[in-house]
């Protein structure tokens, strides 16, 4: 029967673990990912810790043998580390040398003979490691149980696969001279290939999902006021609307209208267009409640998804209204009226986005027939959105034949 160098499986992780660090000192350079950084320098420094030892263990002296270790342990740190800077937080750098400082007060005080108690200790402070690592992933993670388990089954699989051998070692076999070399030593030096294998795997599916995840928000706003587009205020509002109809309450939806938008582009420019959209995005977000969404969902068109009846969703149409006459915009050539017409609709629990969309439009439109700078509230919902698409049509100027 075949049996497995542990030495030689000790420099394939390593190997493994060198080739898995530079891939991803890389990719965090072209990403701009501190956090892949920190991983993958973790793994080139882990790798030559253990490479070098492992070559050269015999030979080293008692310094460079200390150095080494220690090296090895911060390497450990670097990935709890990195888990942090991949969340946003900022590195323990105290932390970052516990591990190593440890290690080295263990071997300046214990006595040289206690080889086995040294090697538990460092085992222990590995094992630290994976669990803070695990636990720092699993505080921040961002998807269900279901799907999220790999995050922290990984970093705990290693810290109790790396205490095992070690226990058993120490606590069962505790006068065995061949232990070093036993099976125990070689599954140890598996898992380091699975672990190096499995933890890159953890990490890319991390940065996989918050890539995916800034792309759909991207996809959903709008990059000038920061609030939802159209698709995604369509999305946001769906939710709401399913939510609201379990619990049987009213829904109530706002179509705001700049006025006379286009002559401001024409007369100021667009960066004065542009200011206007801004100033009124931040009156709508400031006016609205948390539980409100709202969304630019047409050139100078906004709207708003409040759960509430009509007769409230009235009223802070009617306070939006007055916030924005009264911010106004000055520019070299004088100030800028700033006025909105509103139009409101409402509709009991269940009704859908563009049934409420539809009203609130022809609400909207009687507002600018009316003299634009206020807010009308729908009287009825529309019996058919085909219907109501024939009225908006009609509504719309016949485009003149070219002349010759």
């Amino acid at each position: 029967m075949m049996s497995l160098d542990s030495i030689t499986l000790y420099l394939v992780a390593t190997m493994v673990a060198a080739l898995l660090g530079a891939m991803m000192v890389f990719f965090g350079s072209q990403e701009k990912s501190p956090a892949l950084k920190w991983w993958g320098t973790a793994y080139l420094l882990g790798a030559a810790s253990v490479a070098l030892w492992t070559a050269a263990g015999d030979k080293l002296g008692a310094q460079l043998y200390l150095a080494l270790n220690a090296v090895g342990f911060v390497a450990c740190g670097m990935v709890w580390n990195a888990a942090r800077v991949f969340h946003g937080r900022k590195p323990n750098w105290p932390g970052l040398l516990f591990g190593a400082l440890g290690w080295a007060a263990a071997v300046t005080l214990l006595d040289p003979a206690a080889a086995t108690l040294r090697m538990l200790i460092g085992a222990g402070i590995v094992s630290v490691y994976a669990a803070l690592t695990a636990g720092e992933l699993w505080s921040e993670r961002r998807k269900s149980l279901q799907r999220s388990w790999p995050v922290f089954a990984v970093p705990i699989m290693h810290g109790c696969v790396l205490m095992m051998p070690v226990l058993i070692g120490s606590f069962l076999r505790p006068n065995d001279p061949h232990f070093s070399t036993s099976i125990w030593v070689t599954v140890f030096a598996v898992e380091l290939i699975l672990y190096a294998v499995g933890t890159v795997f953890v990490i890319f599916m991390l940065v996989s999902e918050r890539t995916v995840t800034a792309h759909k928000t991207a996809a959903s706003m709008d990059p000038l006021t920061g609030m939802f587009n159209r698709r995604g205020f369509a999305e946001a509002c769906s939710r709401v609307i399913e939510r609201e109809a379990k619990a049987g309450r009213p829904v109530t939806v706002m179509i705001f209208d700049i006025d006379h938008f286009k002559s401001i582009n024409d007369r100021f420019g667009h960066p004065a267009g542009d200011e206007m959209l801004k100033l009124f995005s931040t009156v709508v977000t400031t006016n609205l409640r948390i539980s409100d969404l709202s969304g630019r969902i047409g050139g100078e068109e906004f709207a708003a998804l409040l759960p509430c009846s009509l007769e409230e969703g009235v009223l802070v149409a009617e306070r939006v209204r007055e916030a924005f006459e009264t911010s106004g915009i000055v520019v070299d050539e004088g100030p800028v009226d700033t006025t909105v017409s509103i139009g409101v609709a409402g509709g009991p629990a269940g009704t859908e986005l563009e049934v409420l969309l539809a009203a609130a439009d022809t609400a909207l439109y009687q507002a600018k027939r009316g003299g634009r700078n206020r807010v009308e509230a729908a009287e009825e919902l529309p019996l058919s959105l085909e219907n109501w698409r024939r009225q908006t049509a009609a509504r719309l100027p016949v485009p003149r034949p070219a002349t010759a």
